[in-house]
């Protein structure tokens, strides 16, 4: 098992190494010059060239890129050329509201996506599984500014019932979490049905409801947590993808998260920040997907390492 882990770690490694150099050089390909928008449109070229000097931005990008990594090993993401700030103090300042929003996004869209699923499955080919997957479609393919603007208008400003926008308190979670829940749901109770459709005609299960066991006990003990291997998998997806992907929710609710400031960051050019997001989005992709082949194997013993 250790032999495993420390494969699968060295994998990862290389994973977030061809990560930072093709986001490198993408970045460094782009037309915009840091150098011409930190020193301004009336700068002289030679201001423009002593301010791409201080930067590195004048070496090959070979040796840009050997550079860069060379502080990252030391912890160093680079430092911001708008905000004159190191990059990991940025990140480390607006990670907690990203993680507070990706762990209660989650929750709300594993909850309610596993649920409708179990009903859908229950009850598959009837009008109450035709309503499930009709809404779950629908909610896999709303935009998140509609459902966002939906919920804020209904429930925030019509109901009162929480705050437009803000951060620090539960009543401020609640919205941007049930817009994440409601869009990503769609796909796990379309998954939860799929698998426990199949699960449900497994043979231990004829045998399980053979011996007098309660559809409830069936269900909920023998089938569904054989159901759950997809789900496993896609959370680990959605930690990534939460980490930086909800960029127009955190805008439309005014939440402090590092998705917000690689907007930012992106209209300004500032790539340290936009370098320093990626990799911790990348690192939050392998991570989750790293826990769950962990977690793979505990919830389902046929799985072996």
């Amino acid at each position: 098992m250790l032999a495993v882990l420390v494969k699968r770690l060295g994998s990862s490694c290389l994973i977030l190494l061809g990560v930072a150099a093709i986001t490198f050089v993408l970045l460094y390909c782009m037309p915009a010059d840091p150098a011409v928008m930190i020193a301004g449109r009336t700068a002289t070229p030679t201001v423009v060239a002593n301010i791409r000097h201080e930067l590195g931005l004048d070496q090959p990008l070979i040796m840009q890129f050997f550079n860069y990594l060379a502080n990252l090993l030391k912890g160093d993401l680079g430092r911001s050329y708008v905000q004159k700030s190191q990059v990991s103090s940025l990140i480390a300042a607006r990670l907690p509201a990203t993680l507070i929003l990706m762990f209660s996004g989650i929750v709300v869209e594993v909850v309610l996506g596993t649920t409708l699923g179990v009903i859908a499955a229950l009850n598959r080919g009837r009008m109450l599984d035709h309503i499930v997957m009709g809404l779950s479609f629908i909610g896999v393919s709303a935009p998140q500014f509609v459902v966002s603007l939906f919920f804020l208008i209904v429930f925030a400003a019509n109901l009162g019932w929480f705050p437009m926008s803000g951060f620090g308190t539960f009543n401020h979670i609640v919205l941007p979490a049930l817009t994440l829940g409601v869009l990503g749901a769609g796909w796990y109770a379309r998954m939860v049905r799929s698998a426990l459709v199949e699960v449900l005609t497994q043979d231990y299960v004829r045998t399980a409801r053979a011996k007098g066991l309660t559809g409830v006990r069936v269900v909920l003990r023998h089938a569904l947590p054989n159901a759950l291997l997809p789900i496993i998998a896609m959370i680990g997806i959605d930690i990534g993808q939460f980490m930086s992907g909800v960029v127009v929710v955190e805008a439309v609710f005014g939440w402090p998260g590092i998705g917000q400031l690689a907007w930012q960051a992106i209209q300004q050019v500032d790539i340290p920040i936009i370098m320093g997001v990626t990799l911790v989005s990348a690192l939050a992709i392998v991570m989750g997907n790293f826990l769950a082949d962990i977690l793979a194997p505990m919830i389902d013993p046929r799985i072996r390492v």
